[in-house]
C-alpha cells in the first residue's frame, strides 16, 4: 500500500480591527482539516484490527471527500471480501481499476471475489492481468492456480503452484504449506498419489497444526489402501478440528476395513450428530444410511462366524 500523507489547510480568524488589536507576540490559530488520506489510514487501522464494517465506514468517508480515490475503493473491496460480500467487492475493485488501470491489488482482490463466487474464468482473467503487472508476486500465480483447479484444469494449476513456489519468500512457512497442500490436491485429482503424498508431507512439516493437510493425506492413504495411515491422519484432523464430521466418517470407514467395528460405528454415530447439529441434512441422512448398512454387514459377518 502506498505511503499515507496528510494535507493541512491553515485558516487565520480575522476580526475587525476596532474590536481586537493583535500583539506582536500573538500566535495565529490553525484549524486542521481531515483529508481523504486520513480517513483511508483510519480504515486501514480498523482493517488490521478485524473491524471490517468500521473500516468500510472510514473508506466511505475517504471516497466522499475524493471520488476518484482508487486506493480507497481497493481497500474497501478487501473489507467486503472479509465480510463475504463478494458482489460489492467486485464493484469496488472495478471502480479502483477504472481510476487506476495498473492497480495490482485491485486485480488480485477482484480475482479472489470472482473465485469465491465460483466464476473461475473471470478470476483467471484478473489474475492474468495481475501476473502481467507483477510477475514476481507469488500471490497472483497461487490464486490463478486455485481458479484453474476450480475450473478442473489441474495440470495448469500445478504449473501455477510451481511458479508461486519459485517466487514466494522461503521464510513464510504457513503460506508455503498452503501452496504445497493445494498442489497436492491437484496431484490427487490427477490420481498421482505419490506426488500428492510428497506434497502433503511437506505441508505438514511446514505447518503441523493445519488439519487440512492431514485430512488430504488421510484421503491419499485411503486411496492407496493404507487404512492404518488413514486412521492416523483422520485422528489428527479430529484432534485439531474436533467438529469435523467428515473426518469421523472417513476414519470410521478406515476402521471398518481394519475390522475395528465398534470404533467404526462410534465414529459414524459421532459424525451424524455433528452433521445434524450443523444443519447439513443431506450428508446427515447419507451418514445414517452408511451406518445402517455397516451395522447390517457387521451383523451378517457375525452370524456367519457363529454358524
Amino acid at each position: 500500500m502506498s505511503n499515507f500523507w496528510r494535507l493541512f489547510f491553515s485558516t487565520i480568524i480575522a476580526l475587525p480591527l476596532t474590536f481586537l488589536t493583535l500583539s506582536p507576540h500573538y500566535s495565529p490559530i490553525f484549524i486542521t482539516q481531515i483529508t481523504a488520506s486520513d480517513f483511508l489510514e483510519l480504515g486501514v487501522d480498523k482493517m488490521q484490527g478485524g473491524e471490517y464494517q468500521e473500516a468500510i465506514e472510514n473508506f466511505n468517508q475517504a471516497i466522499a471527500l475524493e471520488k476518484h480515490f482508487a486506493v480507497a475503493y481497493s481497500d474497501r473491496c478487501l473489507a467486503y471480501l472479509q465480510l463475504q460480500d463478494y458482489h460489492q467487492a467486485v464493484t469496488d475493485c472495478t471502480q479502483a481499476i477504472n481510476f487506476a488501470p495498473d492497480n495490482f491489488e485491485a486485480y488480485l482482490n477482484r480475482g479472489v471475489a470472482h473465485y469465491r463466487q465460483g466464476d473461475y474464468p473471470a478470476a483467471i482473467v484478473d489474475h492474468n492481468r495481475a501476473v502481467a503487472l507483477k510477475p514476481y508476486d507469488f500471490r497472483a500465480y497461487y490464486n490463478r492456480g486455485l481458479a484453474r483447479a476450480g475450473e478442473g484444469k489441474d495440470s495448469k494449476a500445478i504449473l501455477d503452484f510451481n511458479l508461486a513456489l519459485t517466487q514466494i519468500p522461503r521464510t513464510t512457512n504457513l503460506l508455503l504449506a498452503d501452496i504445497y497442500n493445494d498442489r497436492g490436491l491437484a496431484h490427487f485429482v490427477l490420481q498421482d498419489t505419490q506426488a500428492a503424498m510428497l506434497d502433503f508431507n511437506v505441508a505438514i512439516r511446514l505447518n503441523a497444526n493445519d488439519y487440512r493437510a492431514y485430512f488430504n493425506r488421510g484421503c491419499t492413504c485411503g486411496r492407496n489402501g493404507d487404512d492404518f495411515g488413514a486412521v492416523r491422519d483422520f485422528s489428527q484432523v479430529i484432534r485439531l478440528n474436533p467438529s469435523n464430521a467428515q473426518a469421523y466418517v472417513n476414519r470410521g470407514v478406515a476402521q471398518y476395513r481394519l475390522g475395528y467395528h465398534l470404533g467404526a460405528i462410534a465414529d459414524l454415530q459421532k459424525a451424524s450428530e455433528y452433521f445434524e447439529n450443523q444443519g447439513k441434512k443431506v450428508v446427515y441422512e447419507k451418514t445414517l444410511d452408511l451406518l445402517k448398512n455397516m451395522r447390517q454387514q457387521i451383523s451378517s459377518v457375525t452370524e456367519i462366524a457363529l454358524f
